[in-house]
């Protein structure tokens, strides 16, 4: 008989909340030409997230009910109009901005200390990954959080078909570079490309995620589409977007935050509420699109699953 041992995060699942229908860019394009009324109802500010994607037909995928969560999905609505994403400038307000990346054709470079350095395609990945949906909470240094649904795969598959060799130790991150497309990236004081970093044992964390898709359908762009990192114990920071190449290392990759002010940023970034950023505190959060503070959990709450991942680190700086 088998005895089955319920995880810290199975949690009973409260009810997500539902979905709104997105305008897609030609309602938005027809509504602002034609005046000012539809402007006046607030439609014509709907986000254009609805644009055909190729993988749009493998959505939604099957929801792994091991990974549920303690609070509400944060609504459709609210997450997709309140992201970072540096590329396209430094508020908050970028997903209109973010519409101008162009995500076909995209391609994943796997390199480095590895058996099967390959370049692949976003969507014959797709078509190797077994994908799935996933309920996780989302913390950013700066405070705040959300929790949504992901769509995509386990971070370790895409270990398991690079095939790392002895010496790997460690997955260095990059994102796209197109300051043409992204006119953030011409900041020449940022230090672009985007990168961002985890050590192996990490990687293949039954945790980590690589995401493709979110509220059952393909990531729309602000969020880091076609694909992104997720790590959900770790400030968001090192949820790095928009990969296009993953290389093993044998070398601690320096982060782009890190680069920064590695003072404020560490390698690590794991979610610890007594360990205060110099400019947010970190003991409570934010839940977005609420009015509610609630106390910050160690590692985001995934103590239980990545603690481990941790002991017997003397000297390091493990938490920002």
């Amino acid at each position: 008989m088998n005895i089955l041992t319920k995880r810290s995060w199975e949690l009973p699942e409260r009810e997500a909340t539902p979905e709104h229908v997105f305008l897609n860019r030609r309602q938005i394009l027809a509504g602002l030409a034609g005046g000012g009324a539809l402007l006046g109802s607030g439609l014509g500010m709907r986000p254009a997230f609805a644009e055909a994607d190729p993988s749009a037909g493998l959505y939604p995928v099957p929801r792994n009910s091991t990974f549920t969560l303690d609070r509400p999905v944060t609504d459709e609505d609210v997450a997709s109009k309140y992201n970072n994403f540096y590329e396209f400038g430094s508020h908050k307000q970028i997903w209109p901005a973010a519409q101008n990346l162009e995500i076909r054709p995209w391609t994943v470079m796997l390199d480095g200390l590895i058996d099967n350095s390959q370049t692949i395609d976003i969507d014959a990945l797709l078509a190797k990954m077994p994908l799935e949906e996933r309920l996780y909470r989302h913390r950013c240094v700066e405070a705040w959080s959300m929790a949504v649904p992901w769509s995509g795969f386990p971070l370790a598959e895409l270990v398991k078909l690079a095939g790392p060799q002895t010496g790997a130790k460690y997955l260095r991150f990059e994102t796209f570079l197109n300051p043409e497309v992204a006119s953030g990236q011409k900041q020449s004081w940022y230090p672009w490309p985007y990168v961002e970093g985890l050590t192996l044992a990490e990687a293949t964390n039954e945790l980590a995620f690589m995401a493709t898709g979110i509220y059952g359908k393909p990531l729309a762009k602000q969020f880091g589409a076609p694909i992104r990192l997720v790590t959900p114990w770790k400030y968001g920071f090192k949820c790095i977007k928009s990969v296009v190449r993953i290389s093993f290392t044998d070398k601690r990759p320096v982060s782009f935050w890190e680069e920064i002010q590695p003072k404020e940023y560490g390698f690590w970034a794991n979610v610890n509420p007594s360990v205060p950023h110099r400019r947010w505190p970190q003991a409570t959060e934010k839940l977005l699109g609420t009015d509610q503070r609630r106390n910050t959990l160690l590692y985001n709450g995934y103590e239980e699953q990545v603690a481990g991942l941790y002991k017997d680190m003397s000297g390091e700086l493990l938490f920002m």
